[in-house]
């Protein structure tokens, strides 16, 4: 008879995201993760493997977790603009200084120097870069975006504007990680917002309004 697991995989997911924000890649051990989940470092190691296929798992789930985040984002928000800015906010919620950084970037030499790392993170940014593009074009559809705004191309630049800010910022940045963020997606949108949608030049409330474009209340 097969005895059902104490720990679901979704915890062990959880704990190694704890271990891997107080710690960081380096610091990330089986047995840190084991002991965070609950379970014994042998148990961990029968479950999960080695630590590159704990950090493998962990990189394939992220994948769903930043789809999730996106579906989350719009059920919650009142227009798709709104829920693009609260969705790439979710995202930058793990960075909150140069330390964070660090640890990303961590994770992007695995995925330059790992063929099986390299392939989740395409995945990653395939997966985000659509979704910033589903909404975009339901925009469009809203009336939020001009018509032909080119939603597709759009979506690229505002992907690479995300990432952007994540390498720009701890560098150079003087506010909050989701202000500059926000405030650099509203200029790249800016040429394609329709007259009289909040964050367009001379519209009531534009630009400092929290209740506005930028803004990632729902």
């Amino acid at each position: 008879m097969v005895r059902p697991r104490t720990v679901s995989d979704e915890a062990i997911h959880a704990a190694t995201a704890a271990v891997l924000r107080r710690h960081g890649l380096r610091g990330t051990t089986v047995a840190a993760v084991a002991a965070e989940a609950g379970l014994s470092a042998a148990g961990l190691v029968q479950r999960a493997g080695s630590k590159r296929q704990l950090l493998l798992d962990f990189a394939r789930r992220s994948v769903d977790d930043a789809d999730a985040g996106f579906t989350r984002a719009r059920e919650s928000a009142r227009s798709p603009l709104r829920a693009l800015h609260a969705a790439l906010a979710s995202m930058t919620e793990p960075v909150r200084g140069r330390a964070e950084l660090a640890d990303s970037l961590g994770f992007l030499q695995l995925d330059l120097t790992d063929e099986d790392f390299r392939a989740v993170a395409a995945a990653h940014a395939h997966r985000v870069q659509q979704r910033i593009a589903d909404l975009l074009a339901e925009a469009e559809r809203a009336g939020e975006l001009r018509p032909r705004a080119g939603t597709a191309a759009l979506a690229r630049t505002v992907h690479l504007t995300l990432n952007g800010v994540l390498t720009v910022w701890p560098l150079t940045g003087t506010g909050p990680l989701e202000d500059e963020l926000r405030s650099a997606v509203d200029a790249v949108l800016a040429p394609h917002l329709t007259p009289g949608t909040p964050g367009t030049p001379g519209t009531p409330g534009t630009p400092d309004n929290p209740d506005d474009l930028g803004g990632t209340h729902p």
